[in-house]
């Protein structure tokens, strides 16, 4: 009965160390995804800029830039998990990747997915990506890995024909993430409001030059937008599971309290009628 007992307990040590590296597993993820959100509000803001000046500079409601699109490959930007622990994250994003390519016909759709978990996903389900990279482990490297995307986007451009590119990712807010599909080339102008009532600003570029450099400026703009937003919604996810593990962790330091409480006071019950049995034999003695 002892060592059952003494089982029992170091069982429950150790579910208590397990708990505590949950509670420090959800605490950083409900930080990192307290920090995407303060950090996209500032990515939003540069993305209204440049809108707002596109606006002001489009020579027409039509991208100026859009006879060098022909038919070609599909190029499908996924954003997917970087690390563990964060439910079925990847596989969503993969199963949209999966039915938007099925639904392709004839075209050519590339994936090239972020995210090492991710991709280990994609491997598992027989998907070869085009193209991999690491997801972002903190909001301050969104900028770097949105200009390793779009390196990667428009050399593929210059080396054959895309016809578009879109993102593929999750929206952080609500019990489940909702995964959003966007395309981000061929770049339209009409999706964007002009100011009425304005000057025309005073250039020192064509307005079609000034017009495709910002254009490429506003794309960056909604692939940083988009990692960000995948990364909160990564972490929101994590966390999510976090809570769902302390509860079940819960539960079973409860049973196995419990458990150890019956075995105890068996141990002393044990004991006690030993302690009586003797205790009878030494008098009838």
């Amino acid at each position: 009965m002892s060592e059952r007992l003494t089982d029992i307990e170091a069982r429950i040590r150790s579910v208590e160390q397990l708990s505590s590296v949950i509670e420090a597993m959800r605490g950083m993820a409900a930080a990192r995804a307290q920090e995407a959100s303060h950090h996209l509000a500032g990515v939003q803001a540069y993305a209204a800029t440049i809108a707002a000046a596109i606006g002001r500079v489009a020579p027409s409601r039509q991208t100026p830039a859009t006879a060098r699109w022909r038919k070609g490959s599909h190029l499908v930007v996924a954003l997917c998990a970087e690390q563990g622990f964060a439910g079925g994250f990847s596989r969503r994003i993969l199963d949209r990747f999966v039915r938007l390519r099925n639904d392709s016909q004839d075209q050519a759709v590339k994936l090239l997915l972020i995210g090492d978990r991710g991709l280990l996903a994609a491997l598992e389900r027989d998907l070869q990506p085009s193209w991999s990279a690491p997801m972002i482990s903190a909001t301050a490297e969104a900028a770097s890995l949105s200009n390793h995307i779009m390196e990667e986007i428009y050399e593929r451009i210059g080396k054959g024909p895309v016809e578009r590119v879109s993102l593929l990712y999750a929206h952080p807010g609500g019990a489940m993430a909702d995964i959003i599909e966007r395309q981000i080339i061929p770049f339209d102008a009409s999706q964007l409001d002009r100011p009425a009532g304005r000057t025309p600003p005073l250039l020192h570029l064509s307005p079609e030059t000034l017009f495709e450099s910002l254009a490429e400026e506003y794309v960056f703009a909604e692939i940083c937008e988009a990692v960000v937003l995948s990364y909160a919604a990564e972490n929101e996810t994590r966390m999510r599971a976090m809570m769902s593990a302390e509860r079940n962790v819960s539960e079973t330091l409860e049973t196995l309290t419990a458990s150890a409480r019956r075995q105890r006071q068996e141990e002393i019950s044990n004991e006690i009628s030993e302690l009586s049995t003797s205790i009878l034999s030494s008098a009838s003695a």
